[in-house]
């Protein structure tokens, strides 16, 4: 382990050296500045003076694009002024613009050799579509690896693809990519659809049909729920997914394109007439992230990301506001404070030696739209210059379910890319903190796949080591009991002061901490 020592020096290089030998040359002086000085400056009363507002029924819940979000925009850009921290973009505005566009959920049908299957039974899809195709091309799993590929002879430009999900294995029962019984990410639900999607458009495909017998019946409900509450899907604006089609397609409909397809594994064409006939209509609005930085004194191009989402799920049909005082109010607010612990720090000559940027991020409840576009489309800062991300999502109440210590956290993702960057959290905890670190849902095989369901996803995707600071789920997830009174204001200081001493010590450290797990 290494140890943590929290340095500036002070170099009084005062000596004449036409007057002084080397031997008599004055001692340097080091000067130890402690980060607990500027830990204190988060207290409980400041968190929850931010929270009571920030949560309150005046900012309607903060729905992406709705007016109640703009509201909570305009706090925080007031609170950064206020605080004299500066925006990270080089034209001075605090907002990120996020053009969004929001699709309906669409109606249509799917022809297969002249017979109609309506949408919401044997399949399923979230945006329009259209075309007329005589095959289509079967790509097995659709999956390609250093020494595997389902695409291997196959051309599927402009064609649409039938894929199942899962992995090859071989006679004896082992899997062939691992060529062990150990399973790979591609048959990791969460993560492997869009990486099976992405593929597909990097080939050149239109389309996927893509055939998941055990995890149907979850996107079905996801569907019906939408369909419930006349809602739509929610993405990025002018994305490259705009011209590609993907459907969820039950065993019905995957046995009448191709009959063996359960048991079959090798890649062909298959002859038939295929009709798209999906339409939607869609919303153009815009949202925006929030982004101010504290500059690095000694590694300014290199930079520490503190993000927090500042969405939620606005108001419920019935009217209830849903506040989301933990969902993320307790991030959004411990952000303020640790931005403002790190602004007195600067302001006393102790800056952070790197860059740190203080990243509100919109759409999350949307499916980390914010975060994406942030680091799919226009990183402010380089992601190749990106040391870290510590995220913050829900850390103001206790988990029902856990038993324990109430002074606790579940940490998911320290130990994905970089051995140094668990081992850094685990050293600041017992140095500062001293609470109980709880791993559970960073288990792999964990079925609430959290590791998937927030902002710091977007960058770990992207080899950027990173830290989910979490509290768990509770009764008030996503309901308008989700309130500030609700919040242990004693537990949101000891947690948003971990994630200060976690970033101050990135932030200064000599070497950078490295990705030695990168995917």
């Amino acid at each position: 382990m290494k140890k943590l020592v929290f340095v500036a020096i002070g170099l009084a290089f005062a000596c004449n050296t036409a007057q002084k030998t080397v031997s008599e040359a004055t001692p340097v002086a080091i000067k130890e500045v402690s980060p607990t000085t500027y830990a204190l400056s988060i207290t409980e009363e400041e968190l929850k003076e931010h929270l009571y507002t920030y949560a309150s029924d005046e900012f309607e819940g903060r729905e992406t694009g709705q007016p109640g979000q703009k509201k909570a925009v305009e706090y925080l850009r007031a609170q950064y002024q206020k605080m004299g921290i500066p925006a990270a973009q080089a034209n001075g505005d605090y907002f990120q613009t996020v053009p969004l566009q929001m699709s309906k959920l669409p109606t249509g049908t799917i022809s297969i050799n002249g017979k109609s299957y309506p949408i919401g039974e044997d399949f399923l899809t979230f945006s329009e579509a259209s075309g007329t195709y005589n095959e289509i091309i079967y790509a097995g799993y659709g999956i390609e690896e250093e020494n595997y590929s389902d695409y291997e002879g196959l051309d599927v430009t402009g064609k649409m693809l039938l894929i199942k999900a899962g992995e090859p294995t071989l006679k004896n029962g082992n899997y062939a990519l691992s060529g062990t019984k150990e399973k790979s990410v591609w048959s990791n639900m969460s993560e492997s659809i869009g990486k099976r999607m992405e593929l597909a458009l990097e080939k050149g495909a239109k389309g996927v049909l893509y055939f998941d017998a055990d995890n149907f019946s979850r996107f079905k409900t996801r569907y019906d729920y939408m369909l419930q509450n006349d809602s739509g899907r929610m993405g990025l604006k002018d994305s490259k997914e705009e011209d590609f089609s993907s459907f969820f397609i039950n065993a019905k409909m995957a046995k009448t394109l191709m009959p063996s397809i359960e048991k079959d594994q090798t890649a062909k064409a298959l002859p038939l007439n295929v009709t798209l006939s999906i339409e939607s209509a869609n919303i153009e609005l815009n949202s925006e992230n929030v982004v101010a930085f504290i500059k690095g004194s000694e590694k300014p191009e290199e930079y520490i990301i503190i993000s927090s989402h500042l969405d939620h799920i606005g108001i419920s049909k019935n009217g209830d506001i849903n506040n989301g005082a933990d969902d993320d109010g307790s991030g959004t607010v411990g952000l303020l404070e640790i931005a403002q612990a790190f602004k007195k720090a600067a302001d006393a000559g102790n800056g952070p030696k790197r860059s740190v940027v203080f990243l509100h991020v919109t759409g999350e409840e949307k499916g980390l739209l914010g975060s994406m576009y942030y680091t799919d489309v226009e990183p402010i800062f380089p992601l190749a210059q990106t040391v870290a991300n510590l995220n913050i999502d829900m850390i103001g109440r206790i988990d029902p379910k856990r038993e324990g210590d109430r002074n606790y956290l579940y940490l998911i993702g320290s130990d994905k890319l970089s051995t140094e960057l668990h081992e850094l959290s685990e050293e600041v905890n017992n140095k500062y903190s001293k609470m109980e670190f709880d791993y559970t849902y960073n288990d792999e095989n964990d079925p609430n796949r959290f590791y998937y369901r927030s902002d710091h996803y977007n960058f770990a995707k992207n080899n950027i080591p990173i830290i989910f600071y979490f509290n768990g789920t509770h009764d008030d997830y996503h309901r308008p009991g989700d309130t500030p009174d609700k919040i242990n204001y004693d537990l949101l200081e000891n947690r948003s002061r971990l994630v200060f001493y976690t970033a101050w010590e990135l932030a200064n450290r000599e070497n950078r901490i490295v990705a030695d797990k990168a995917m």
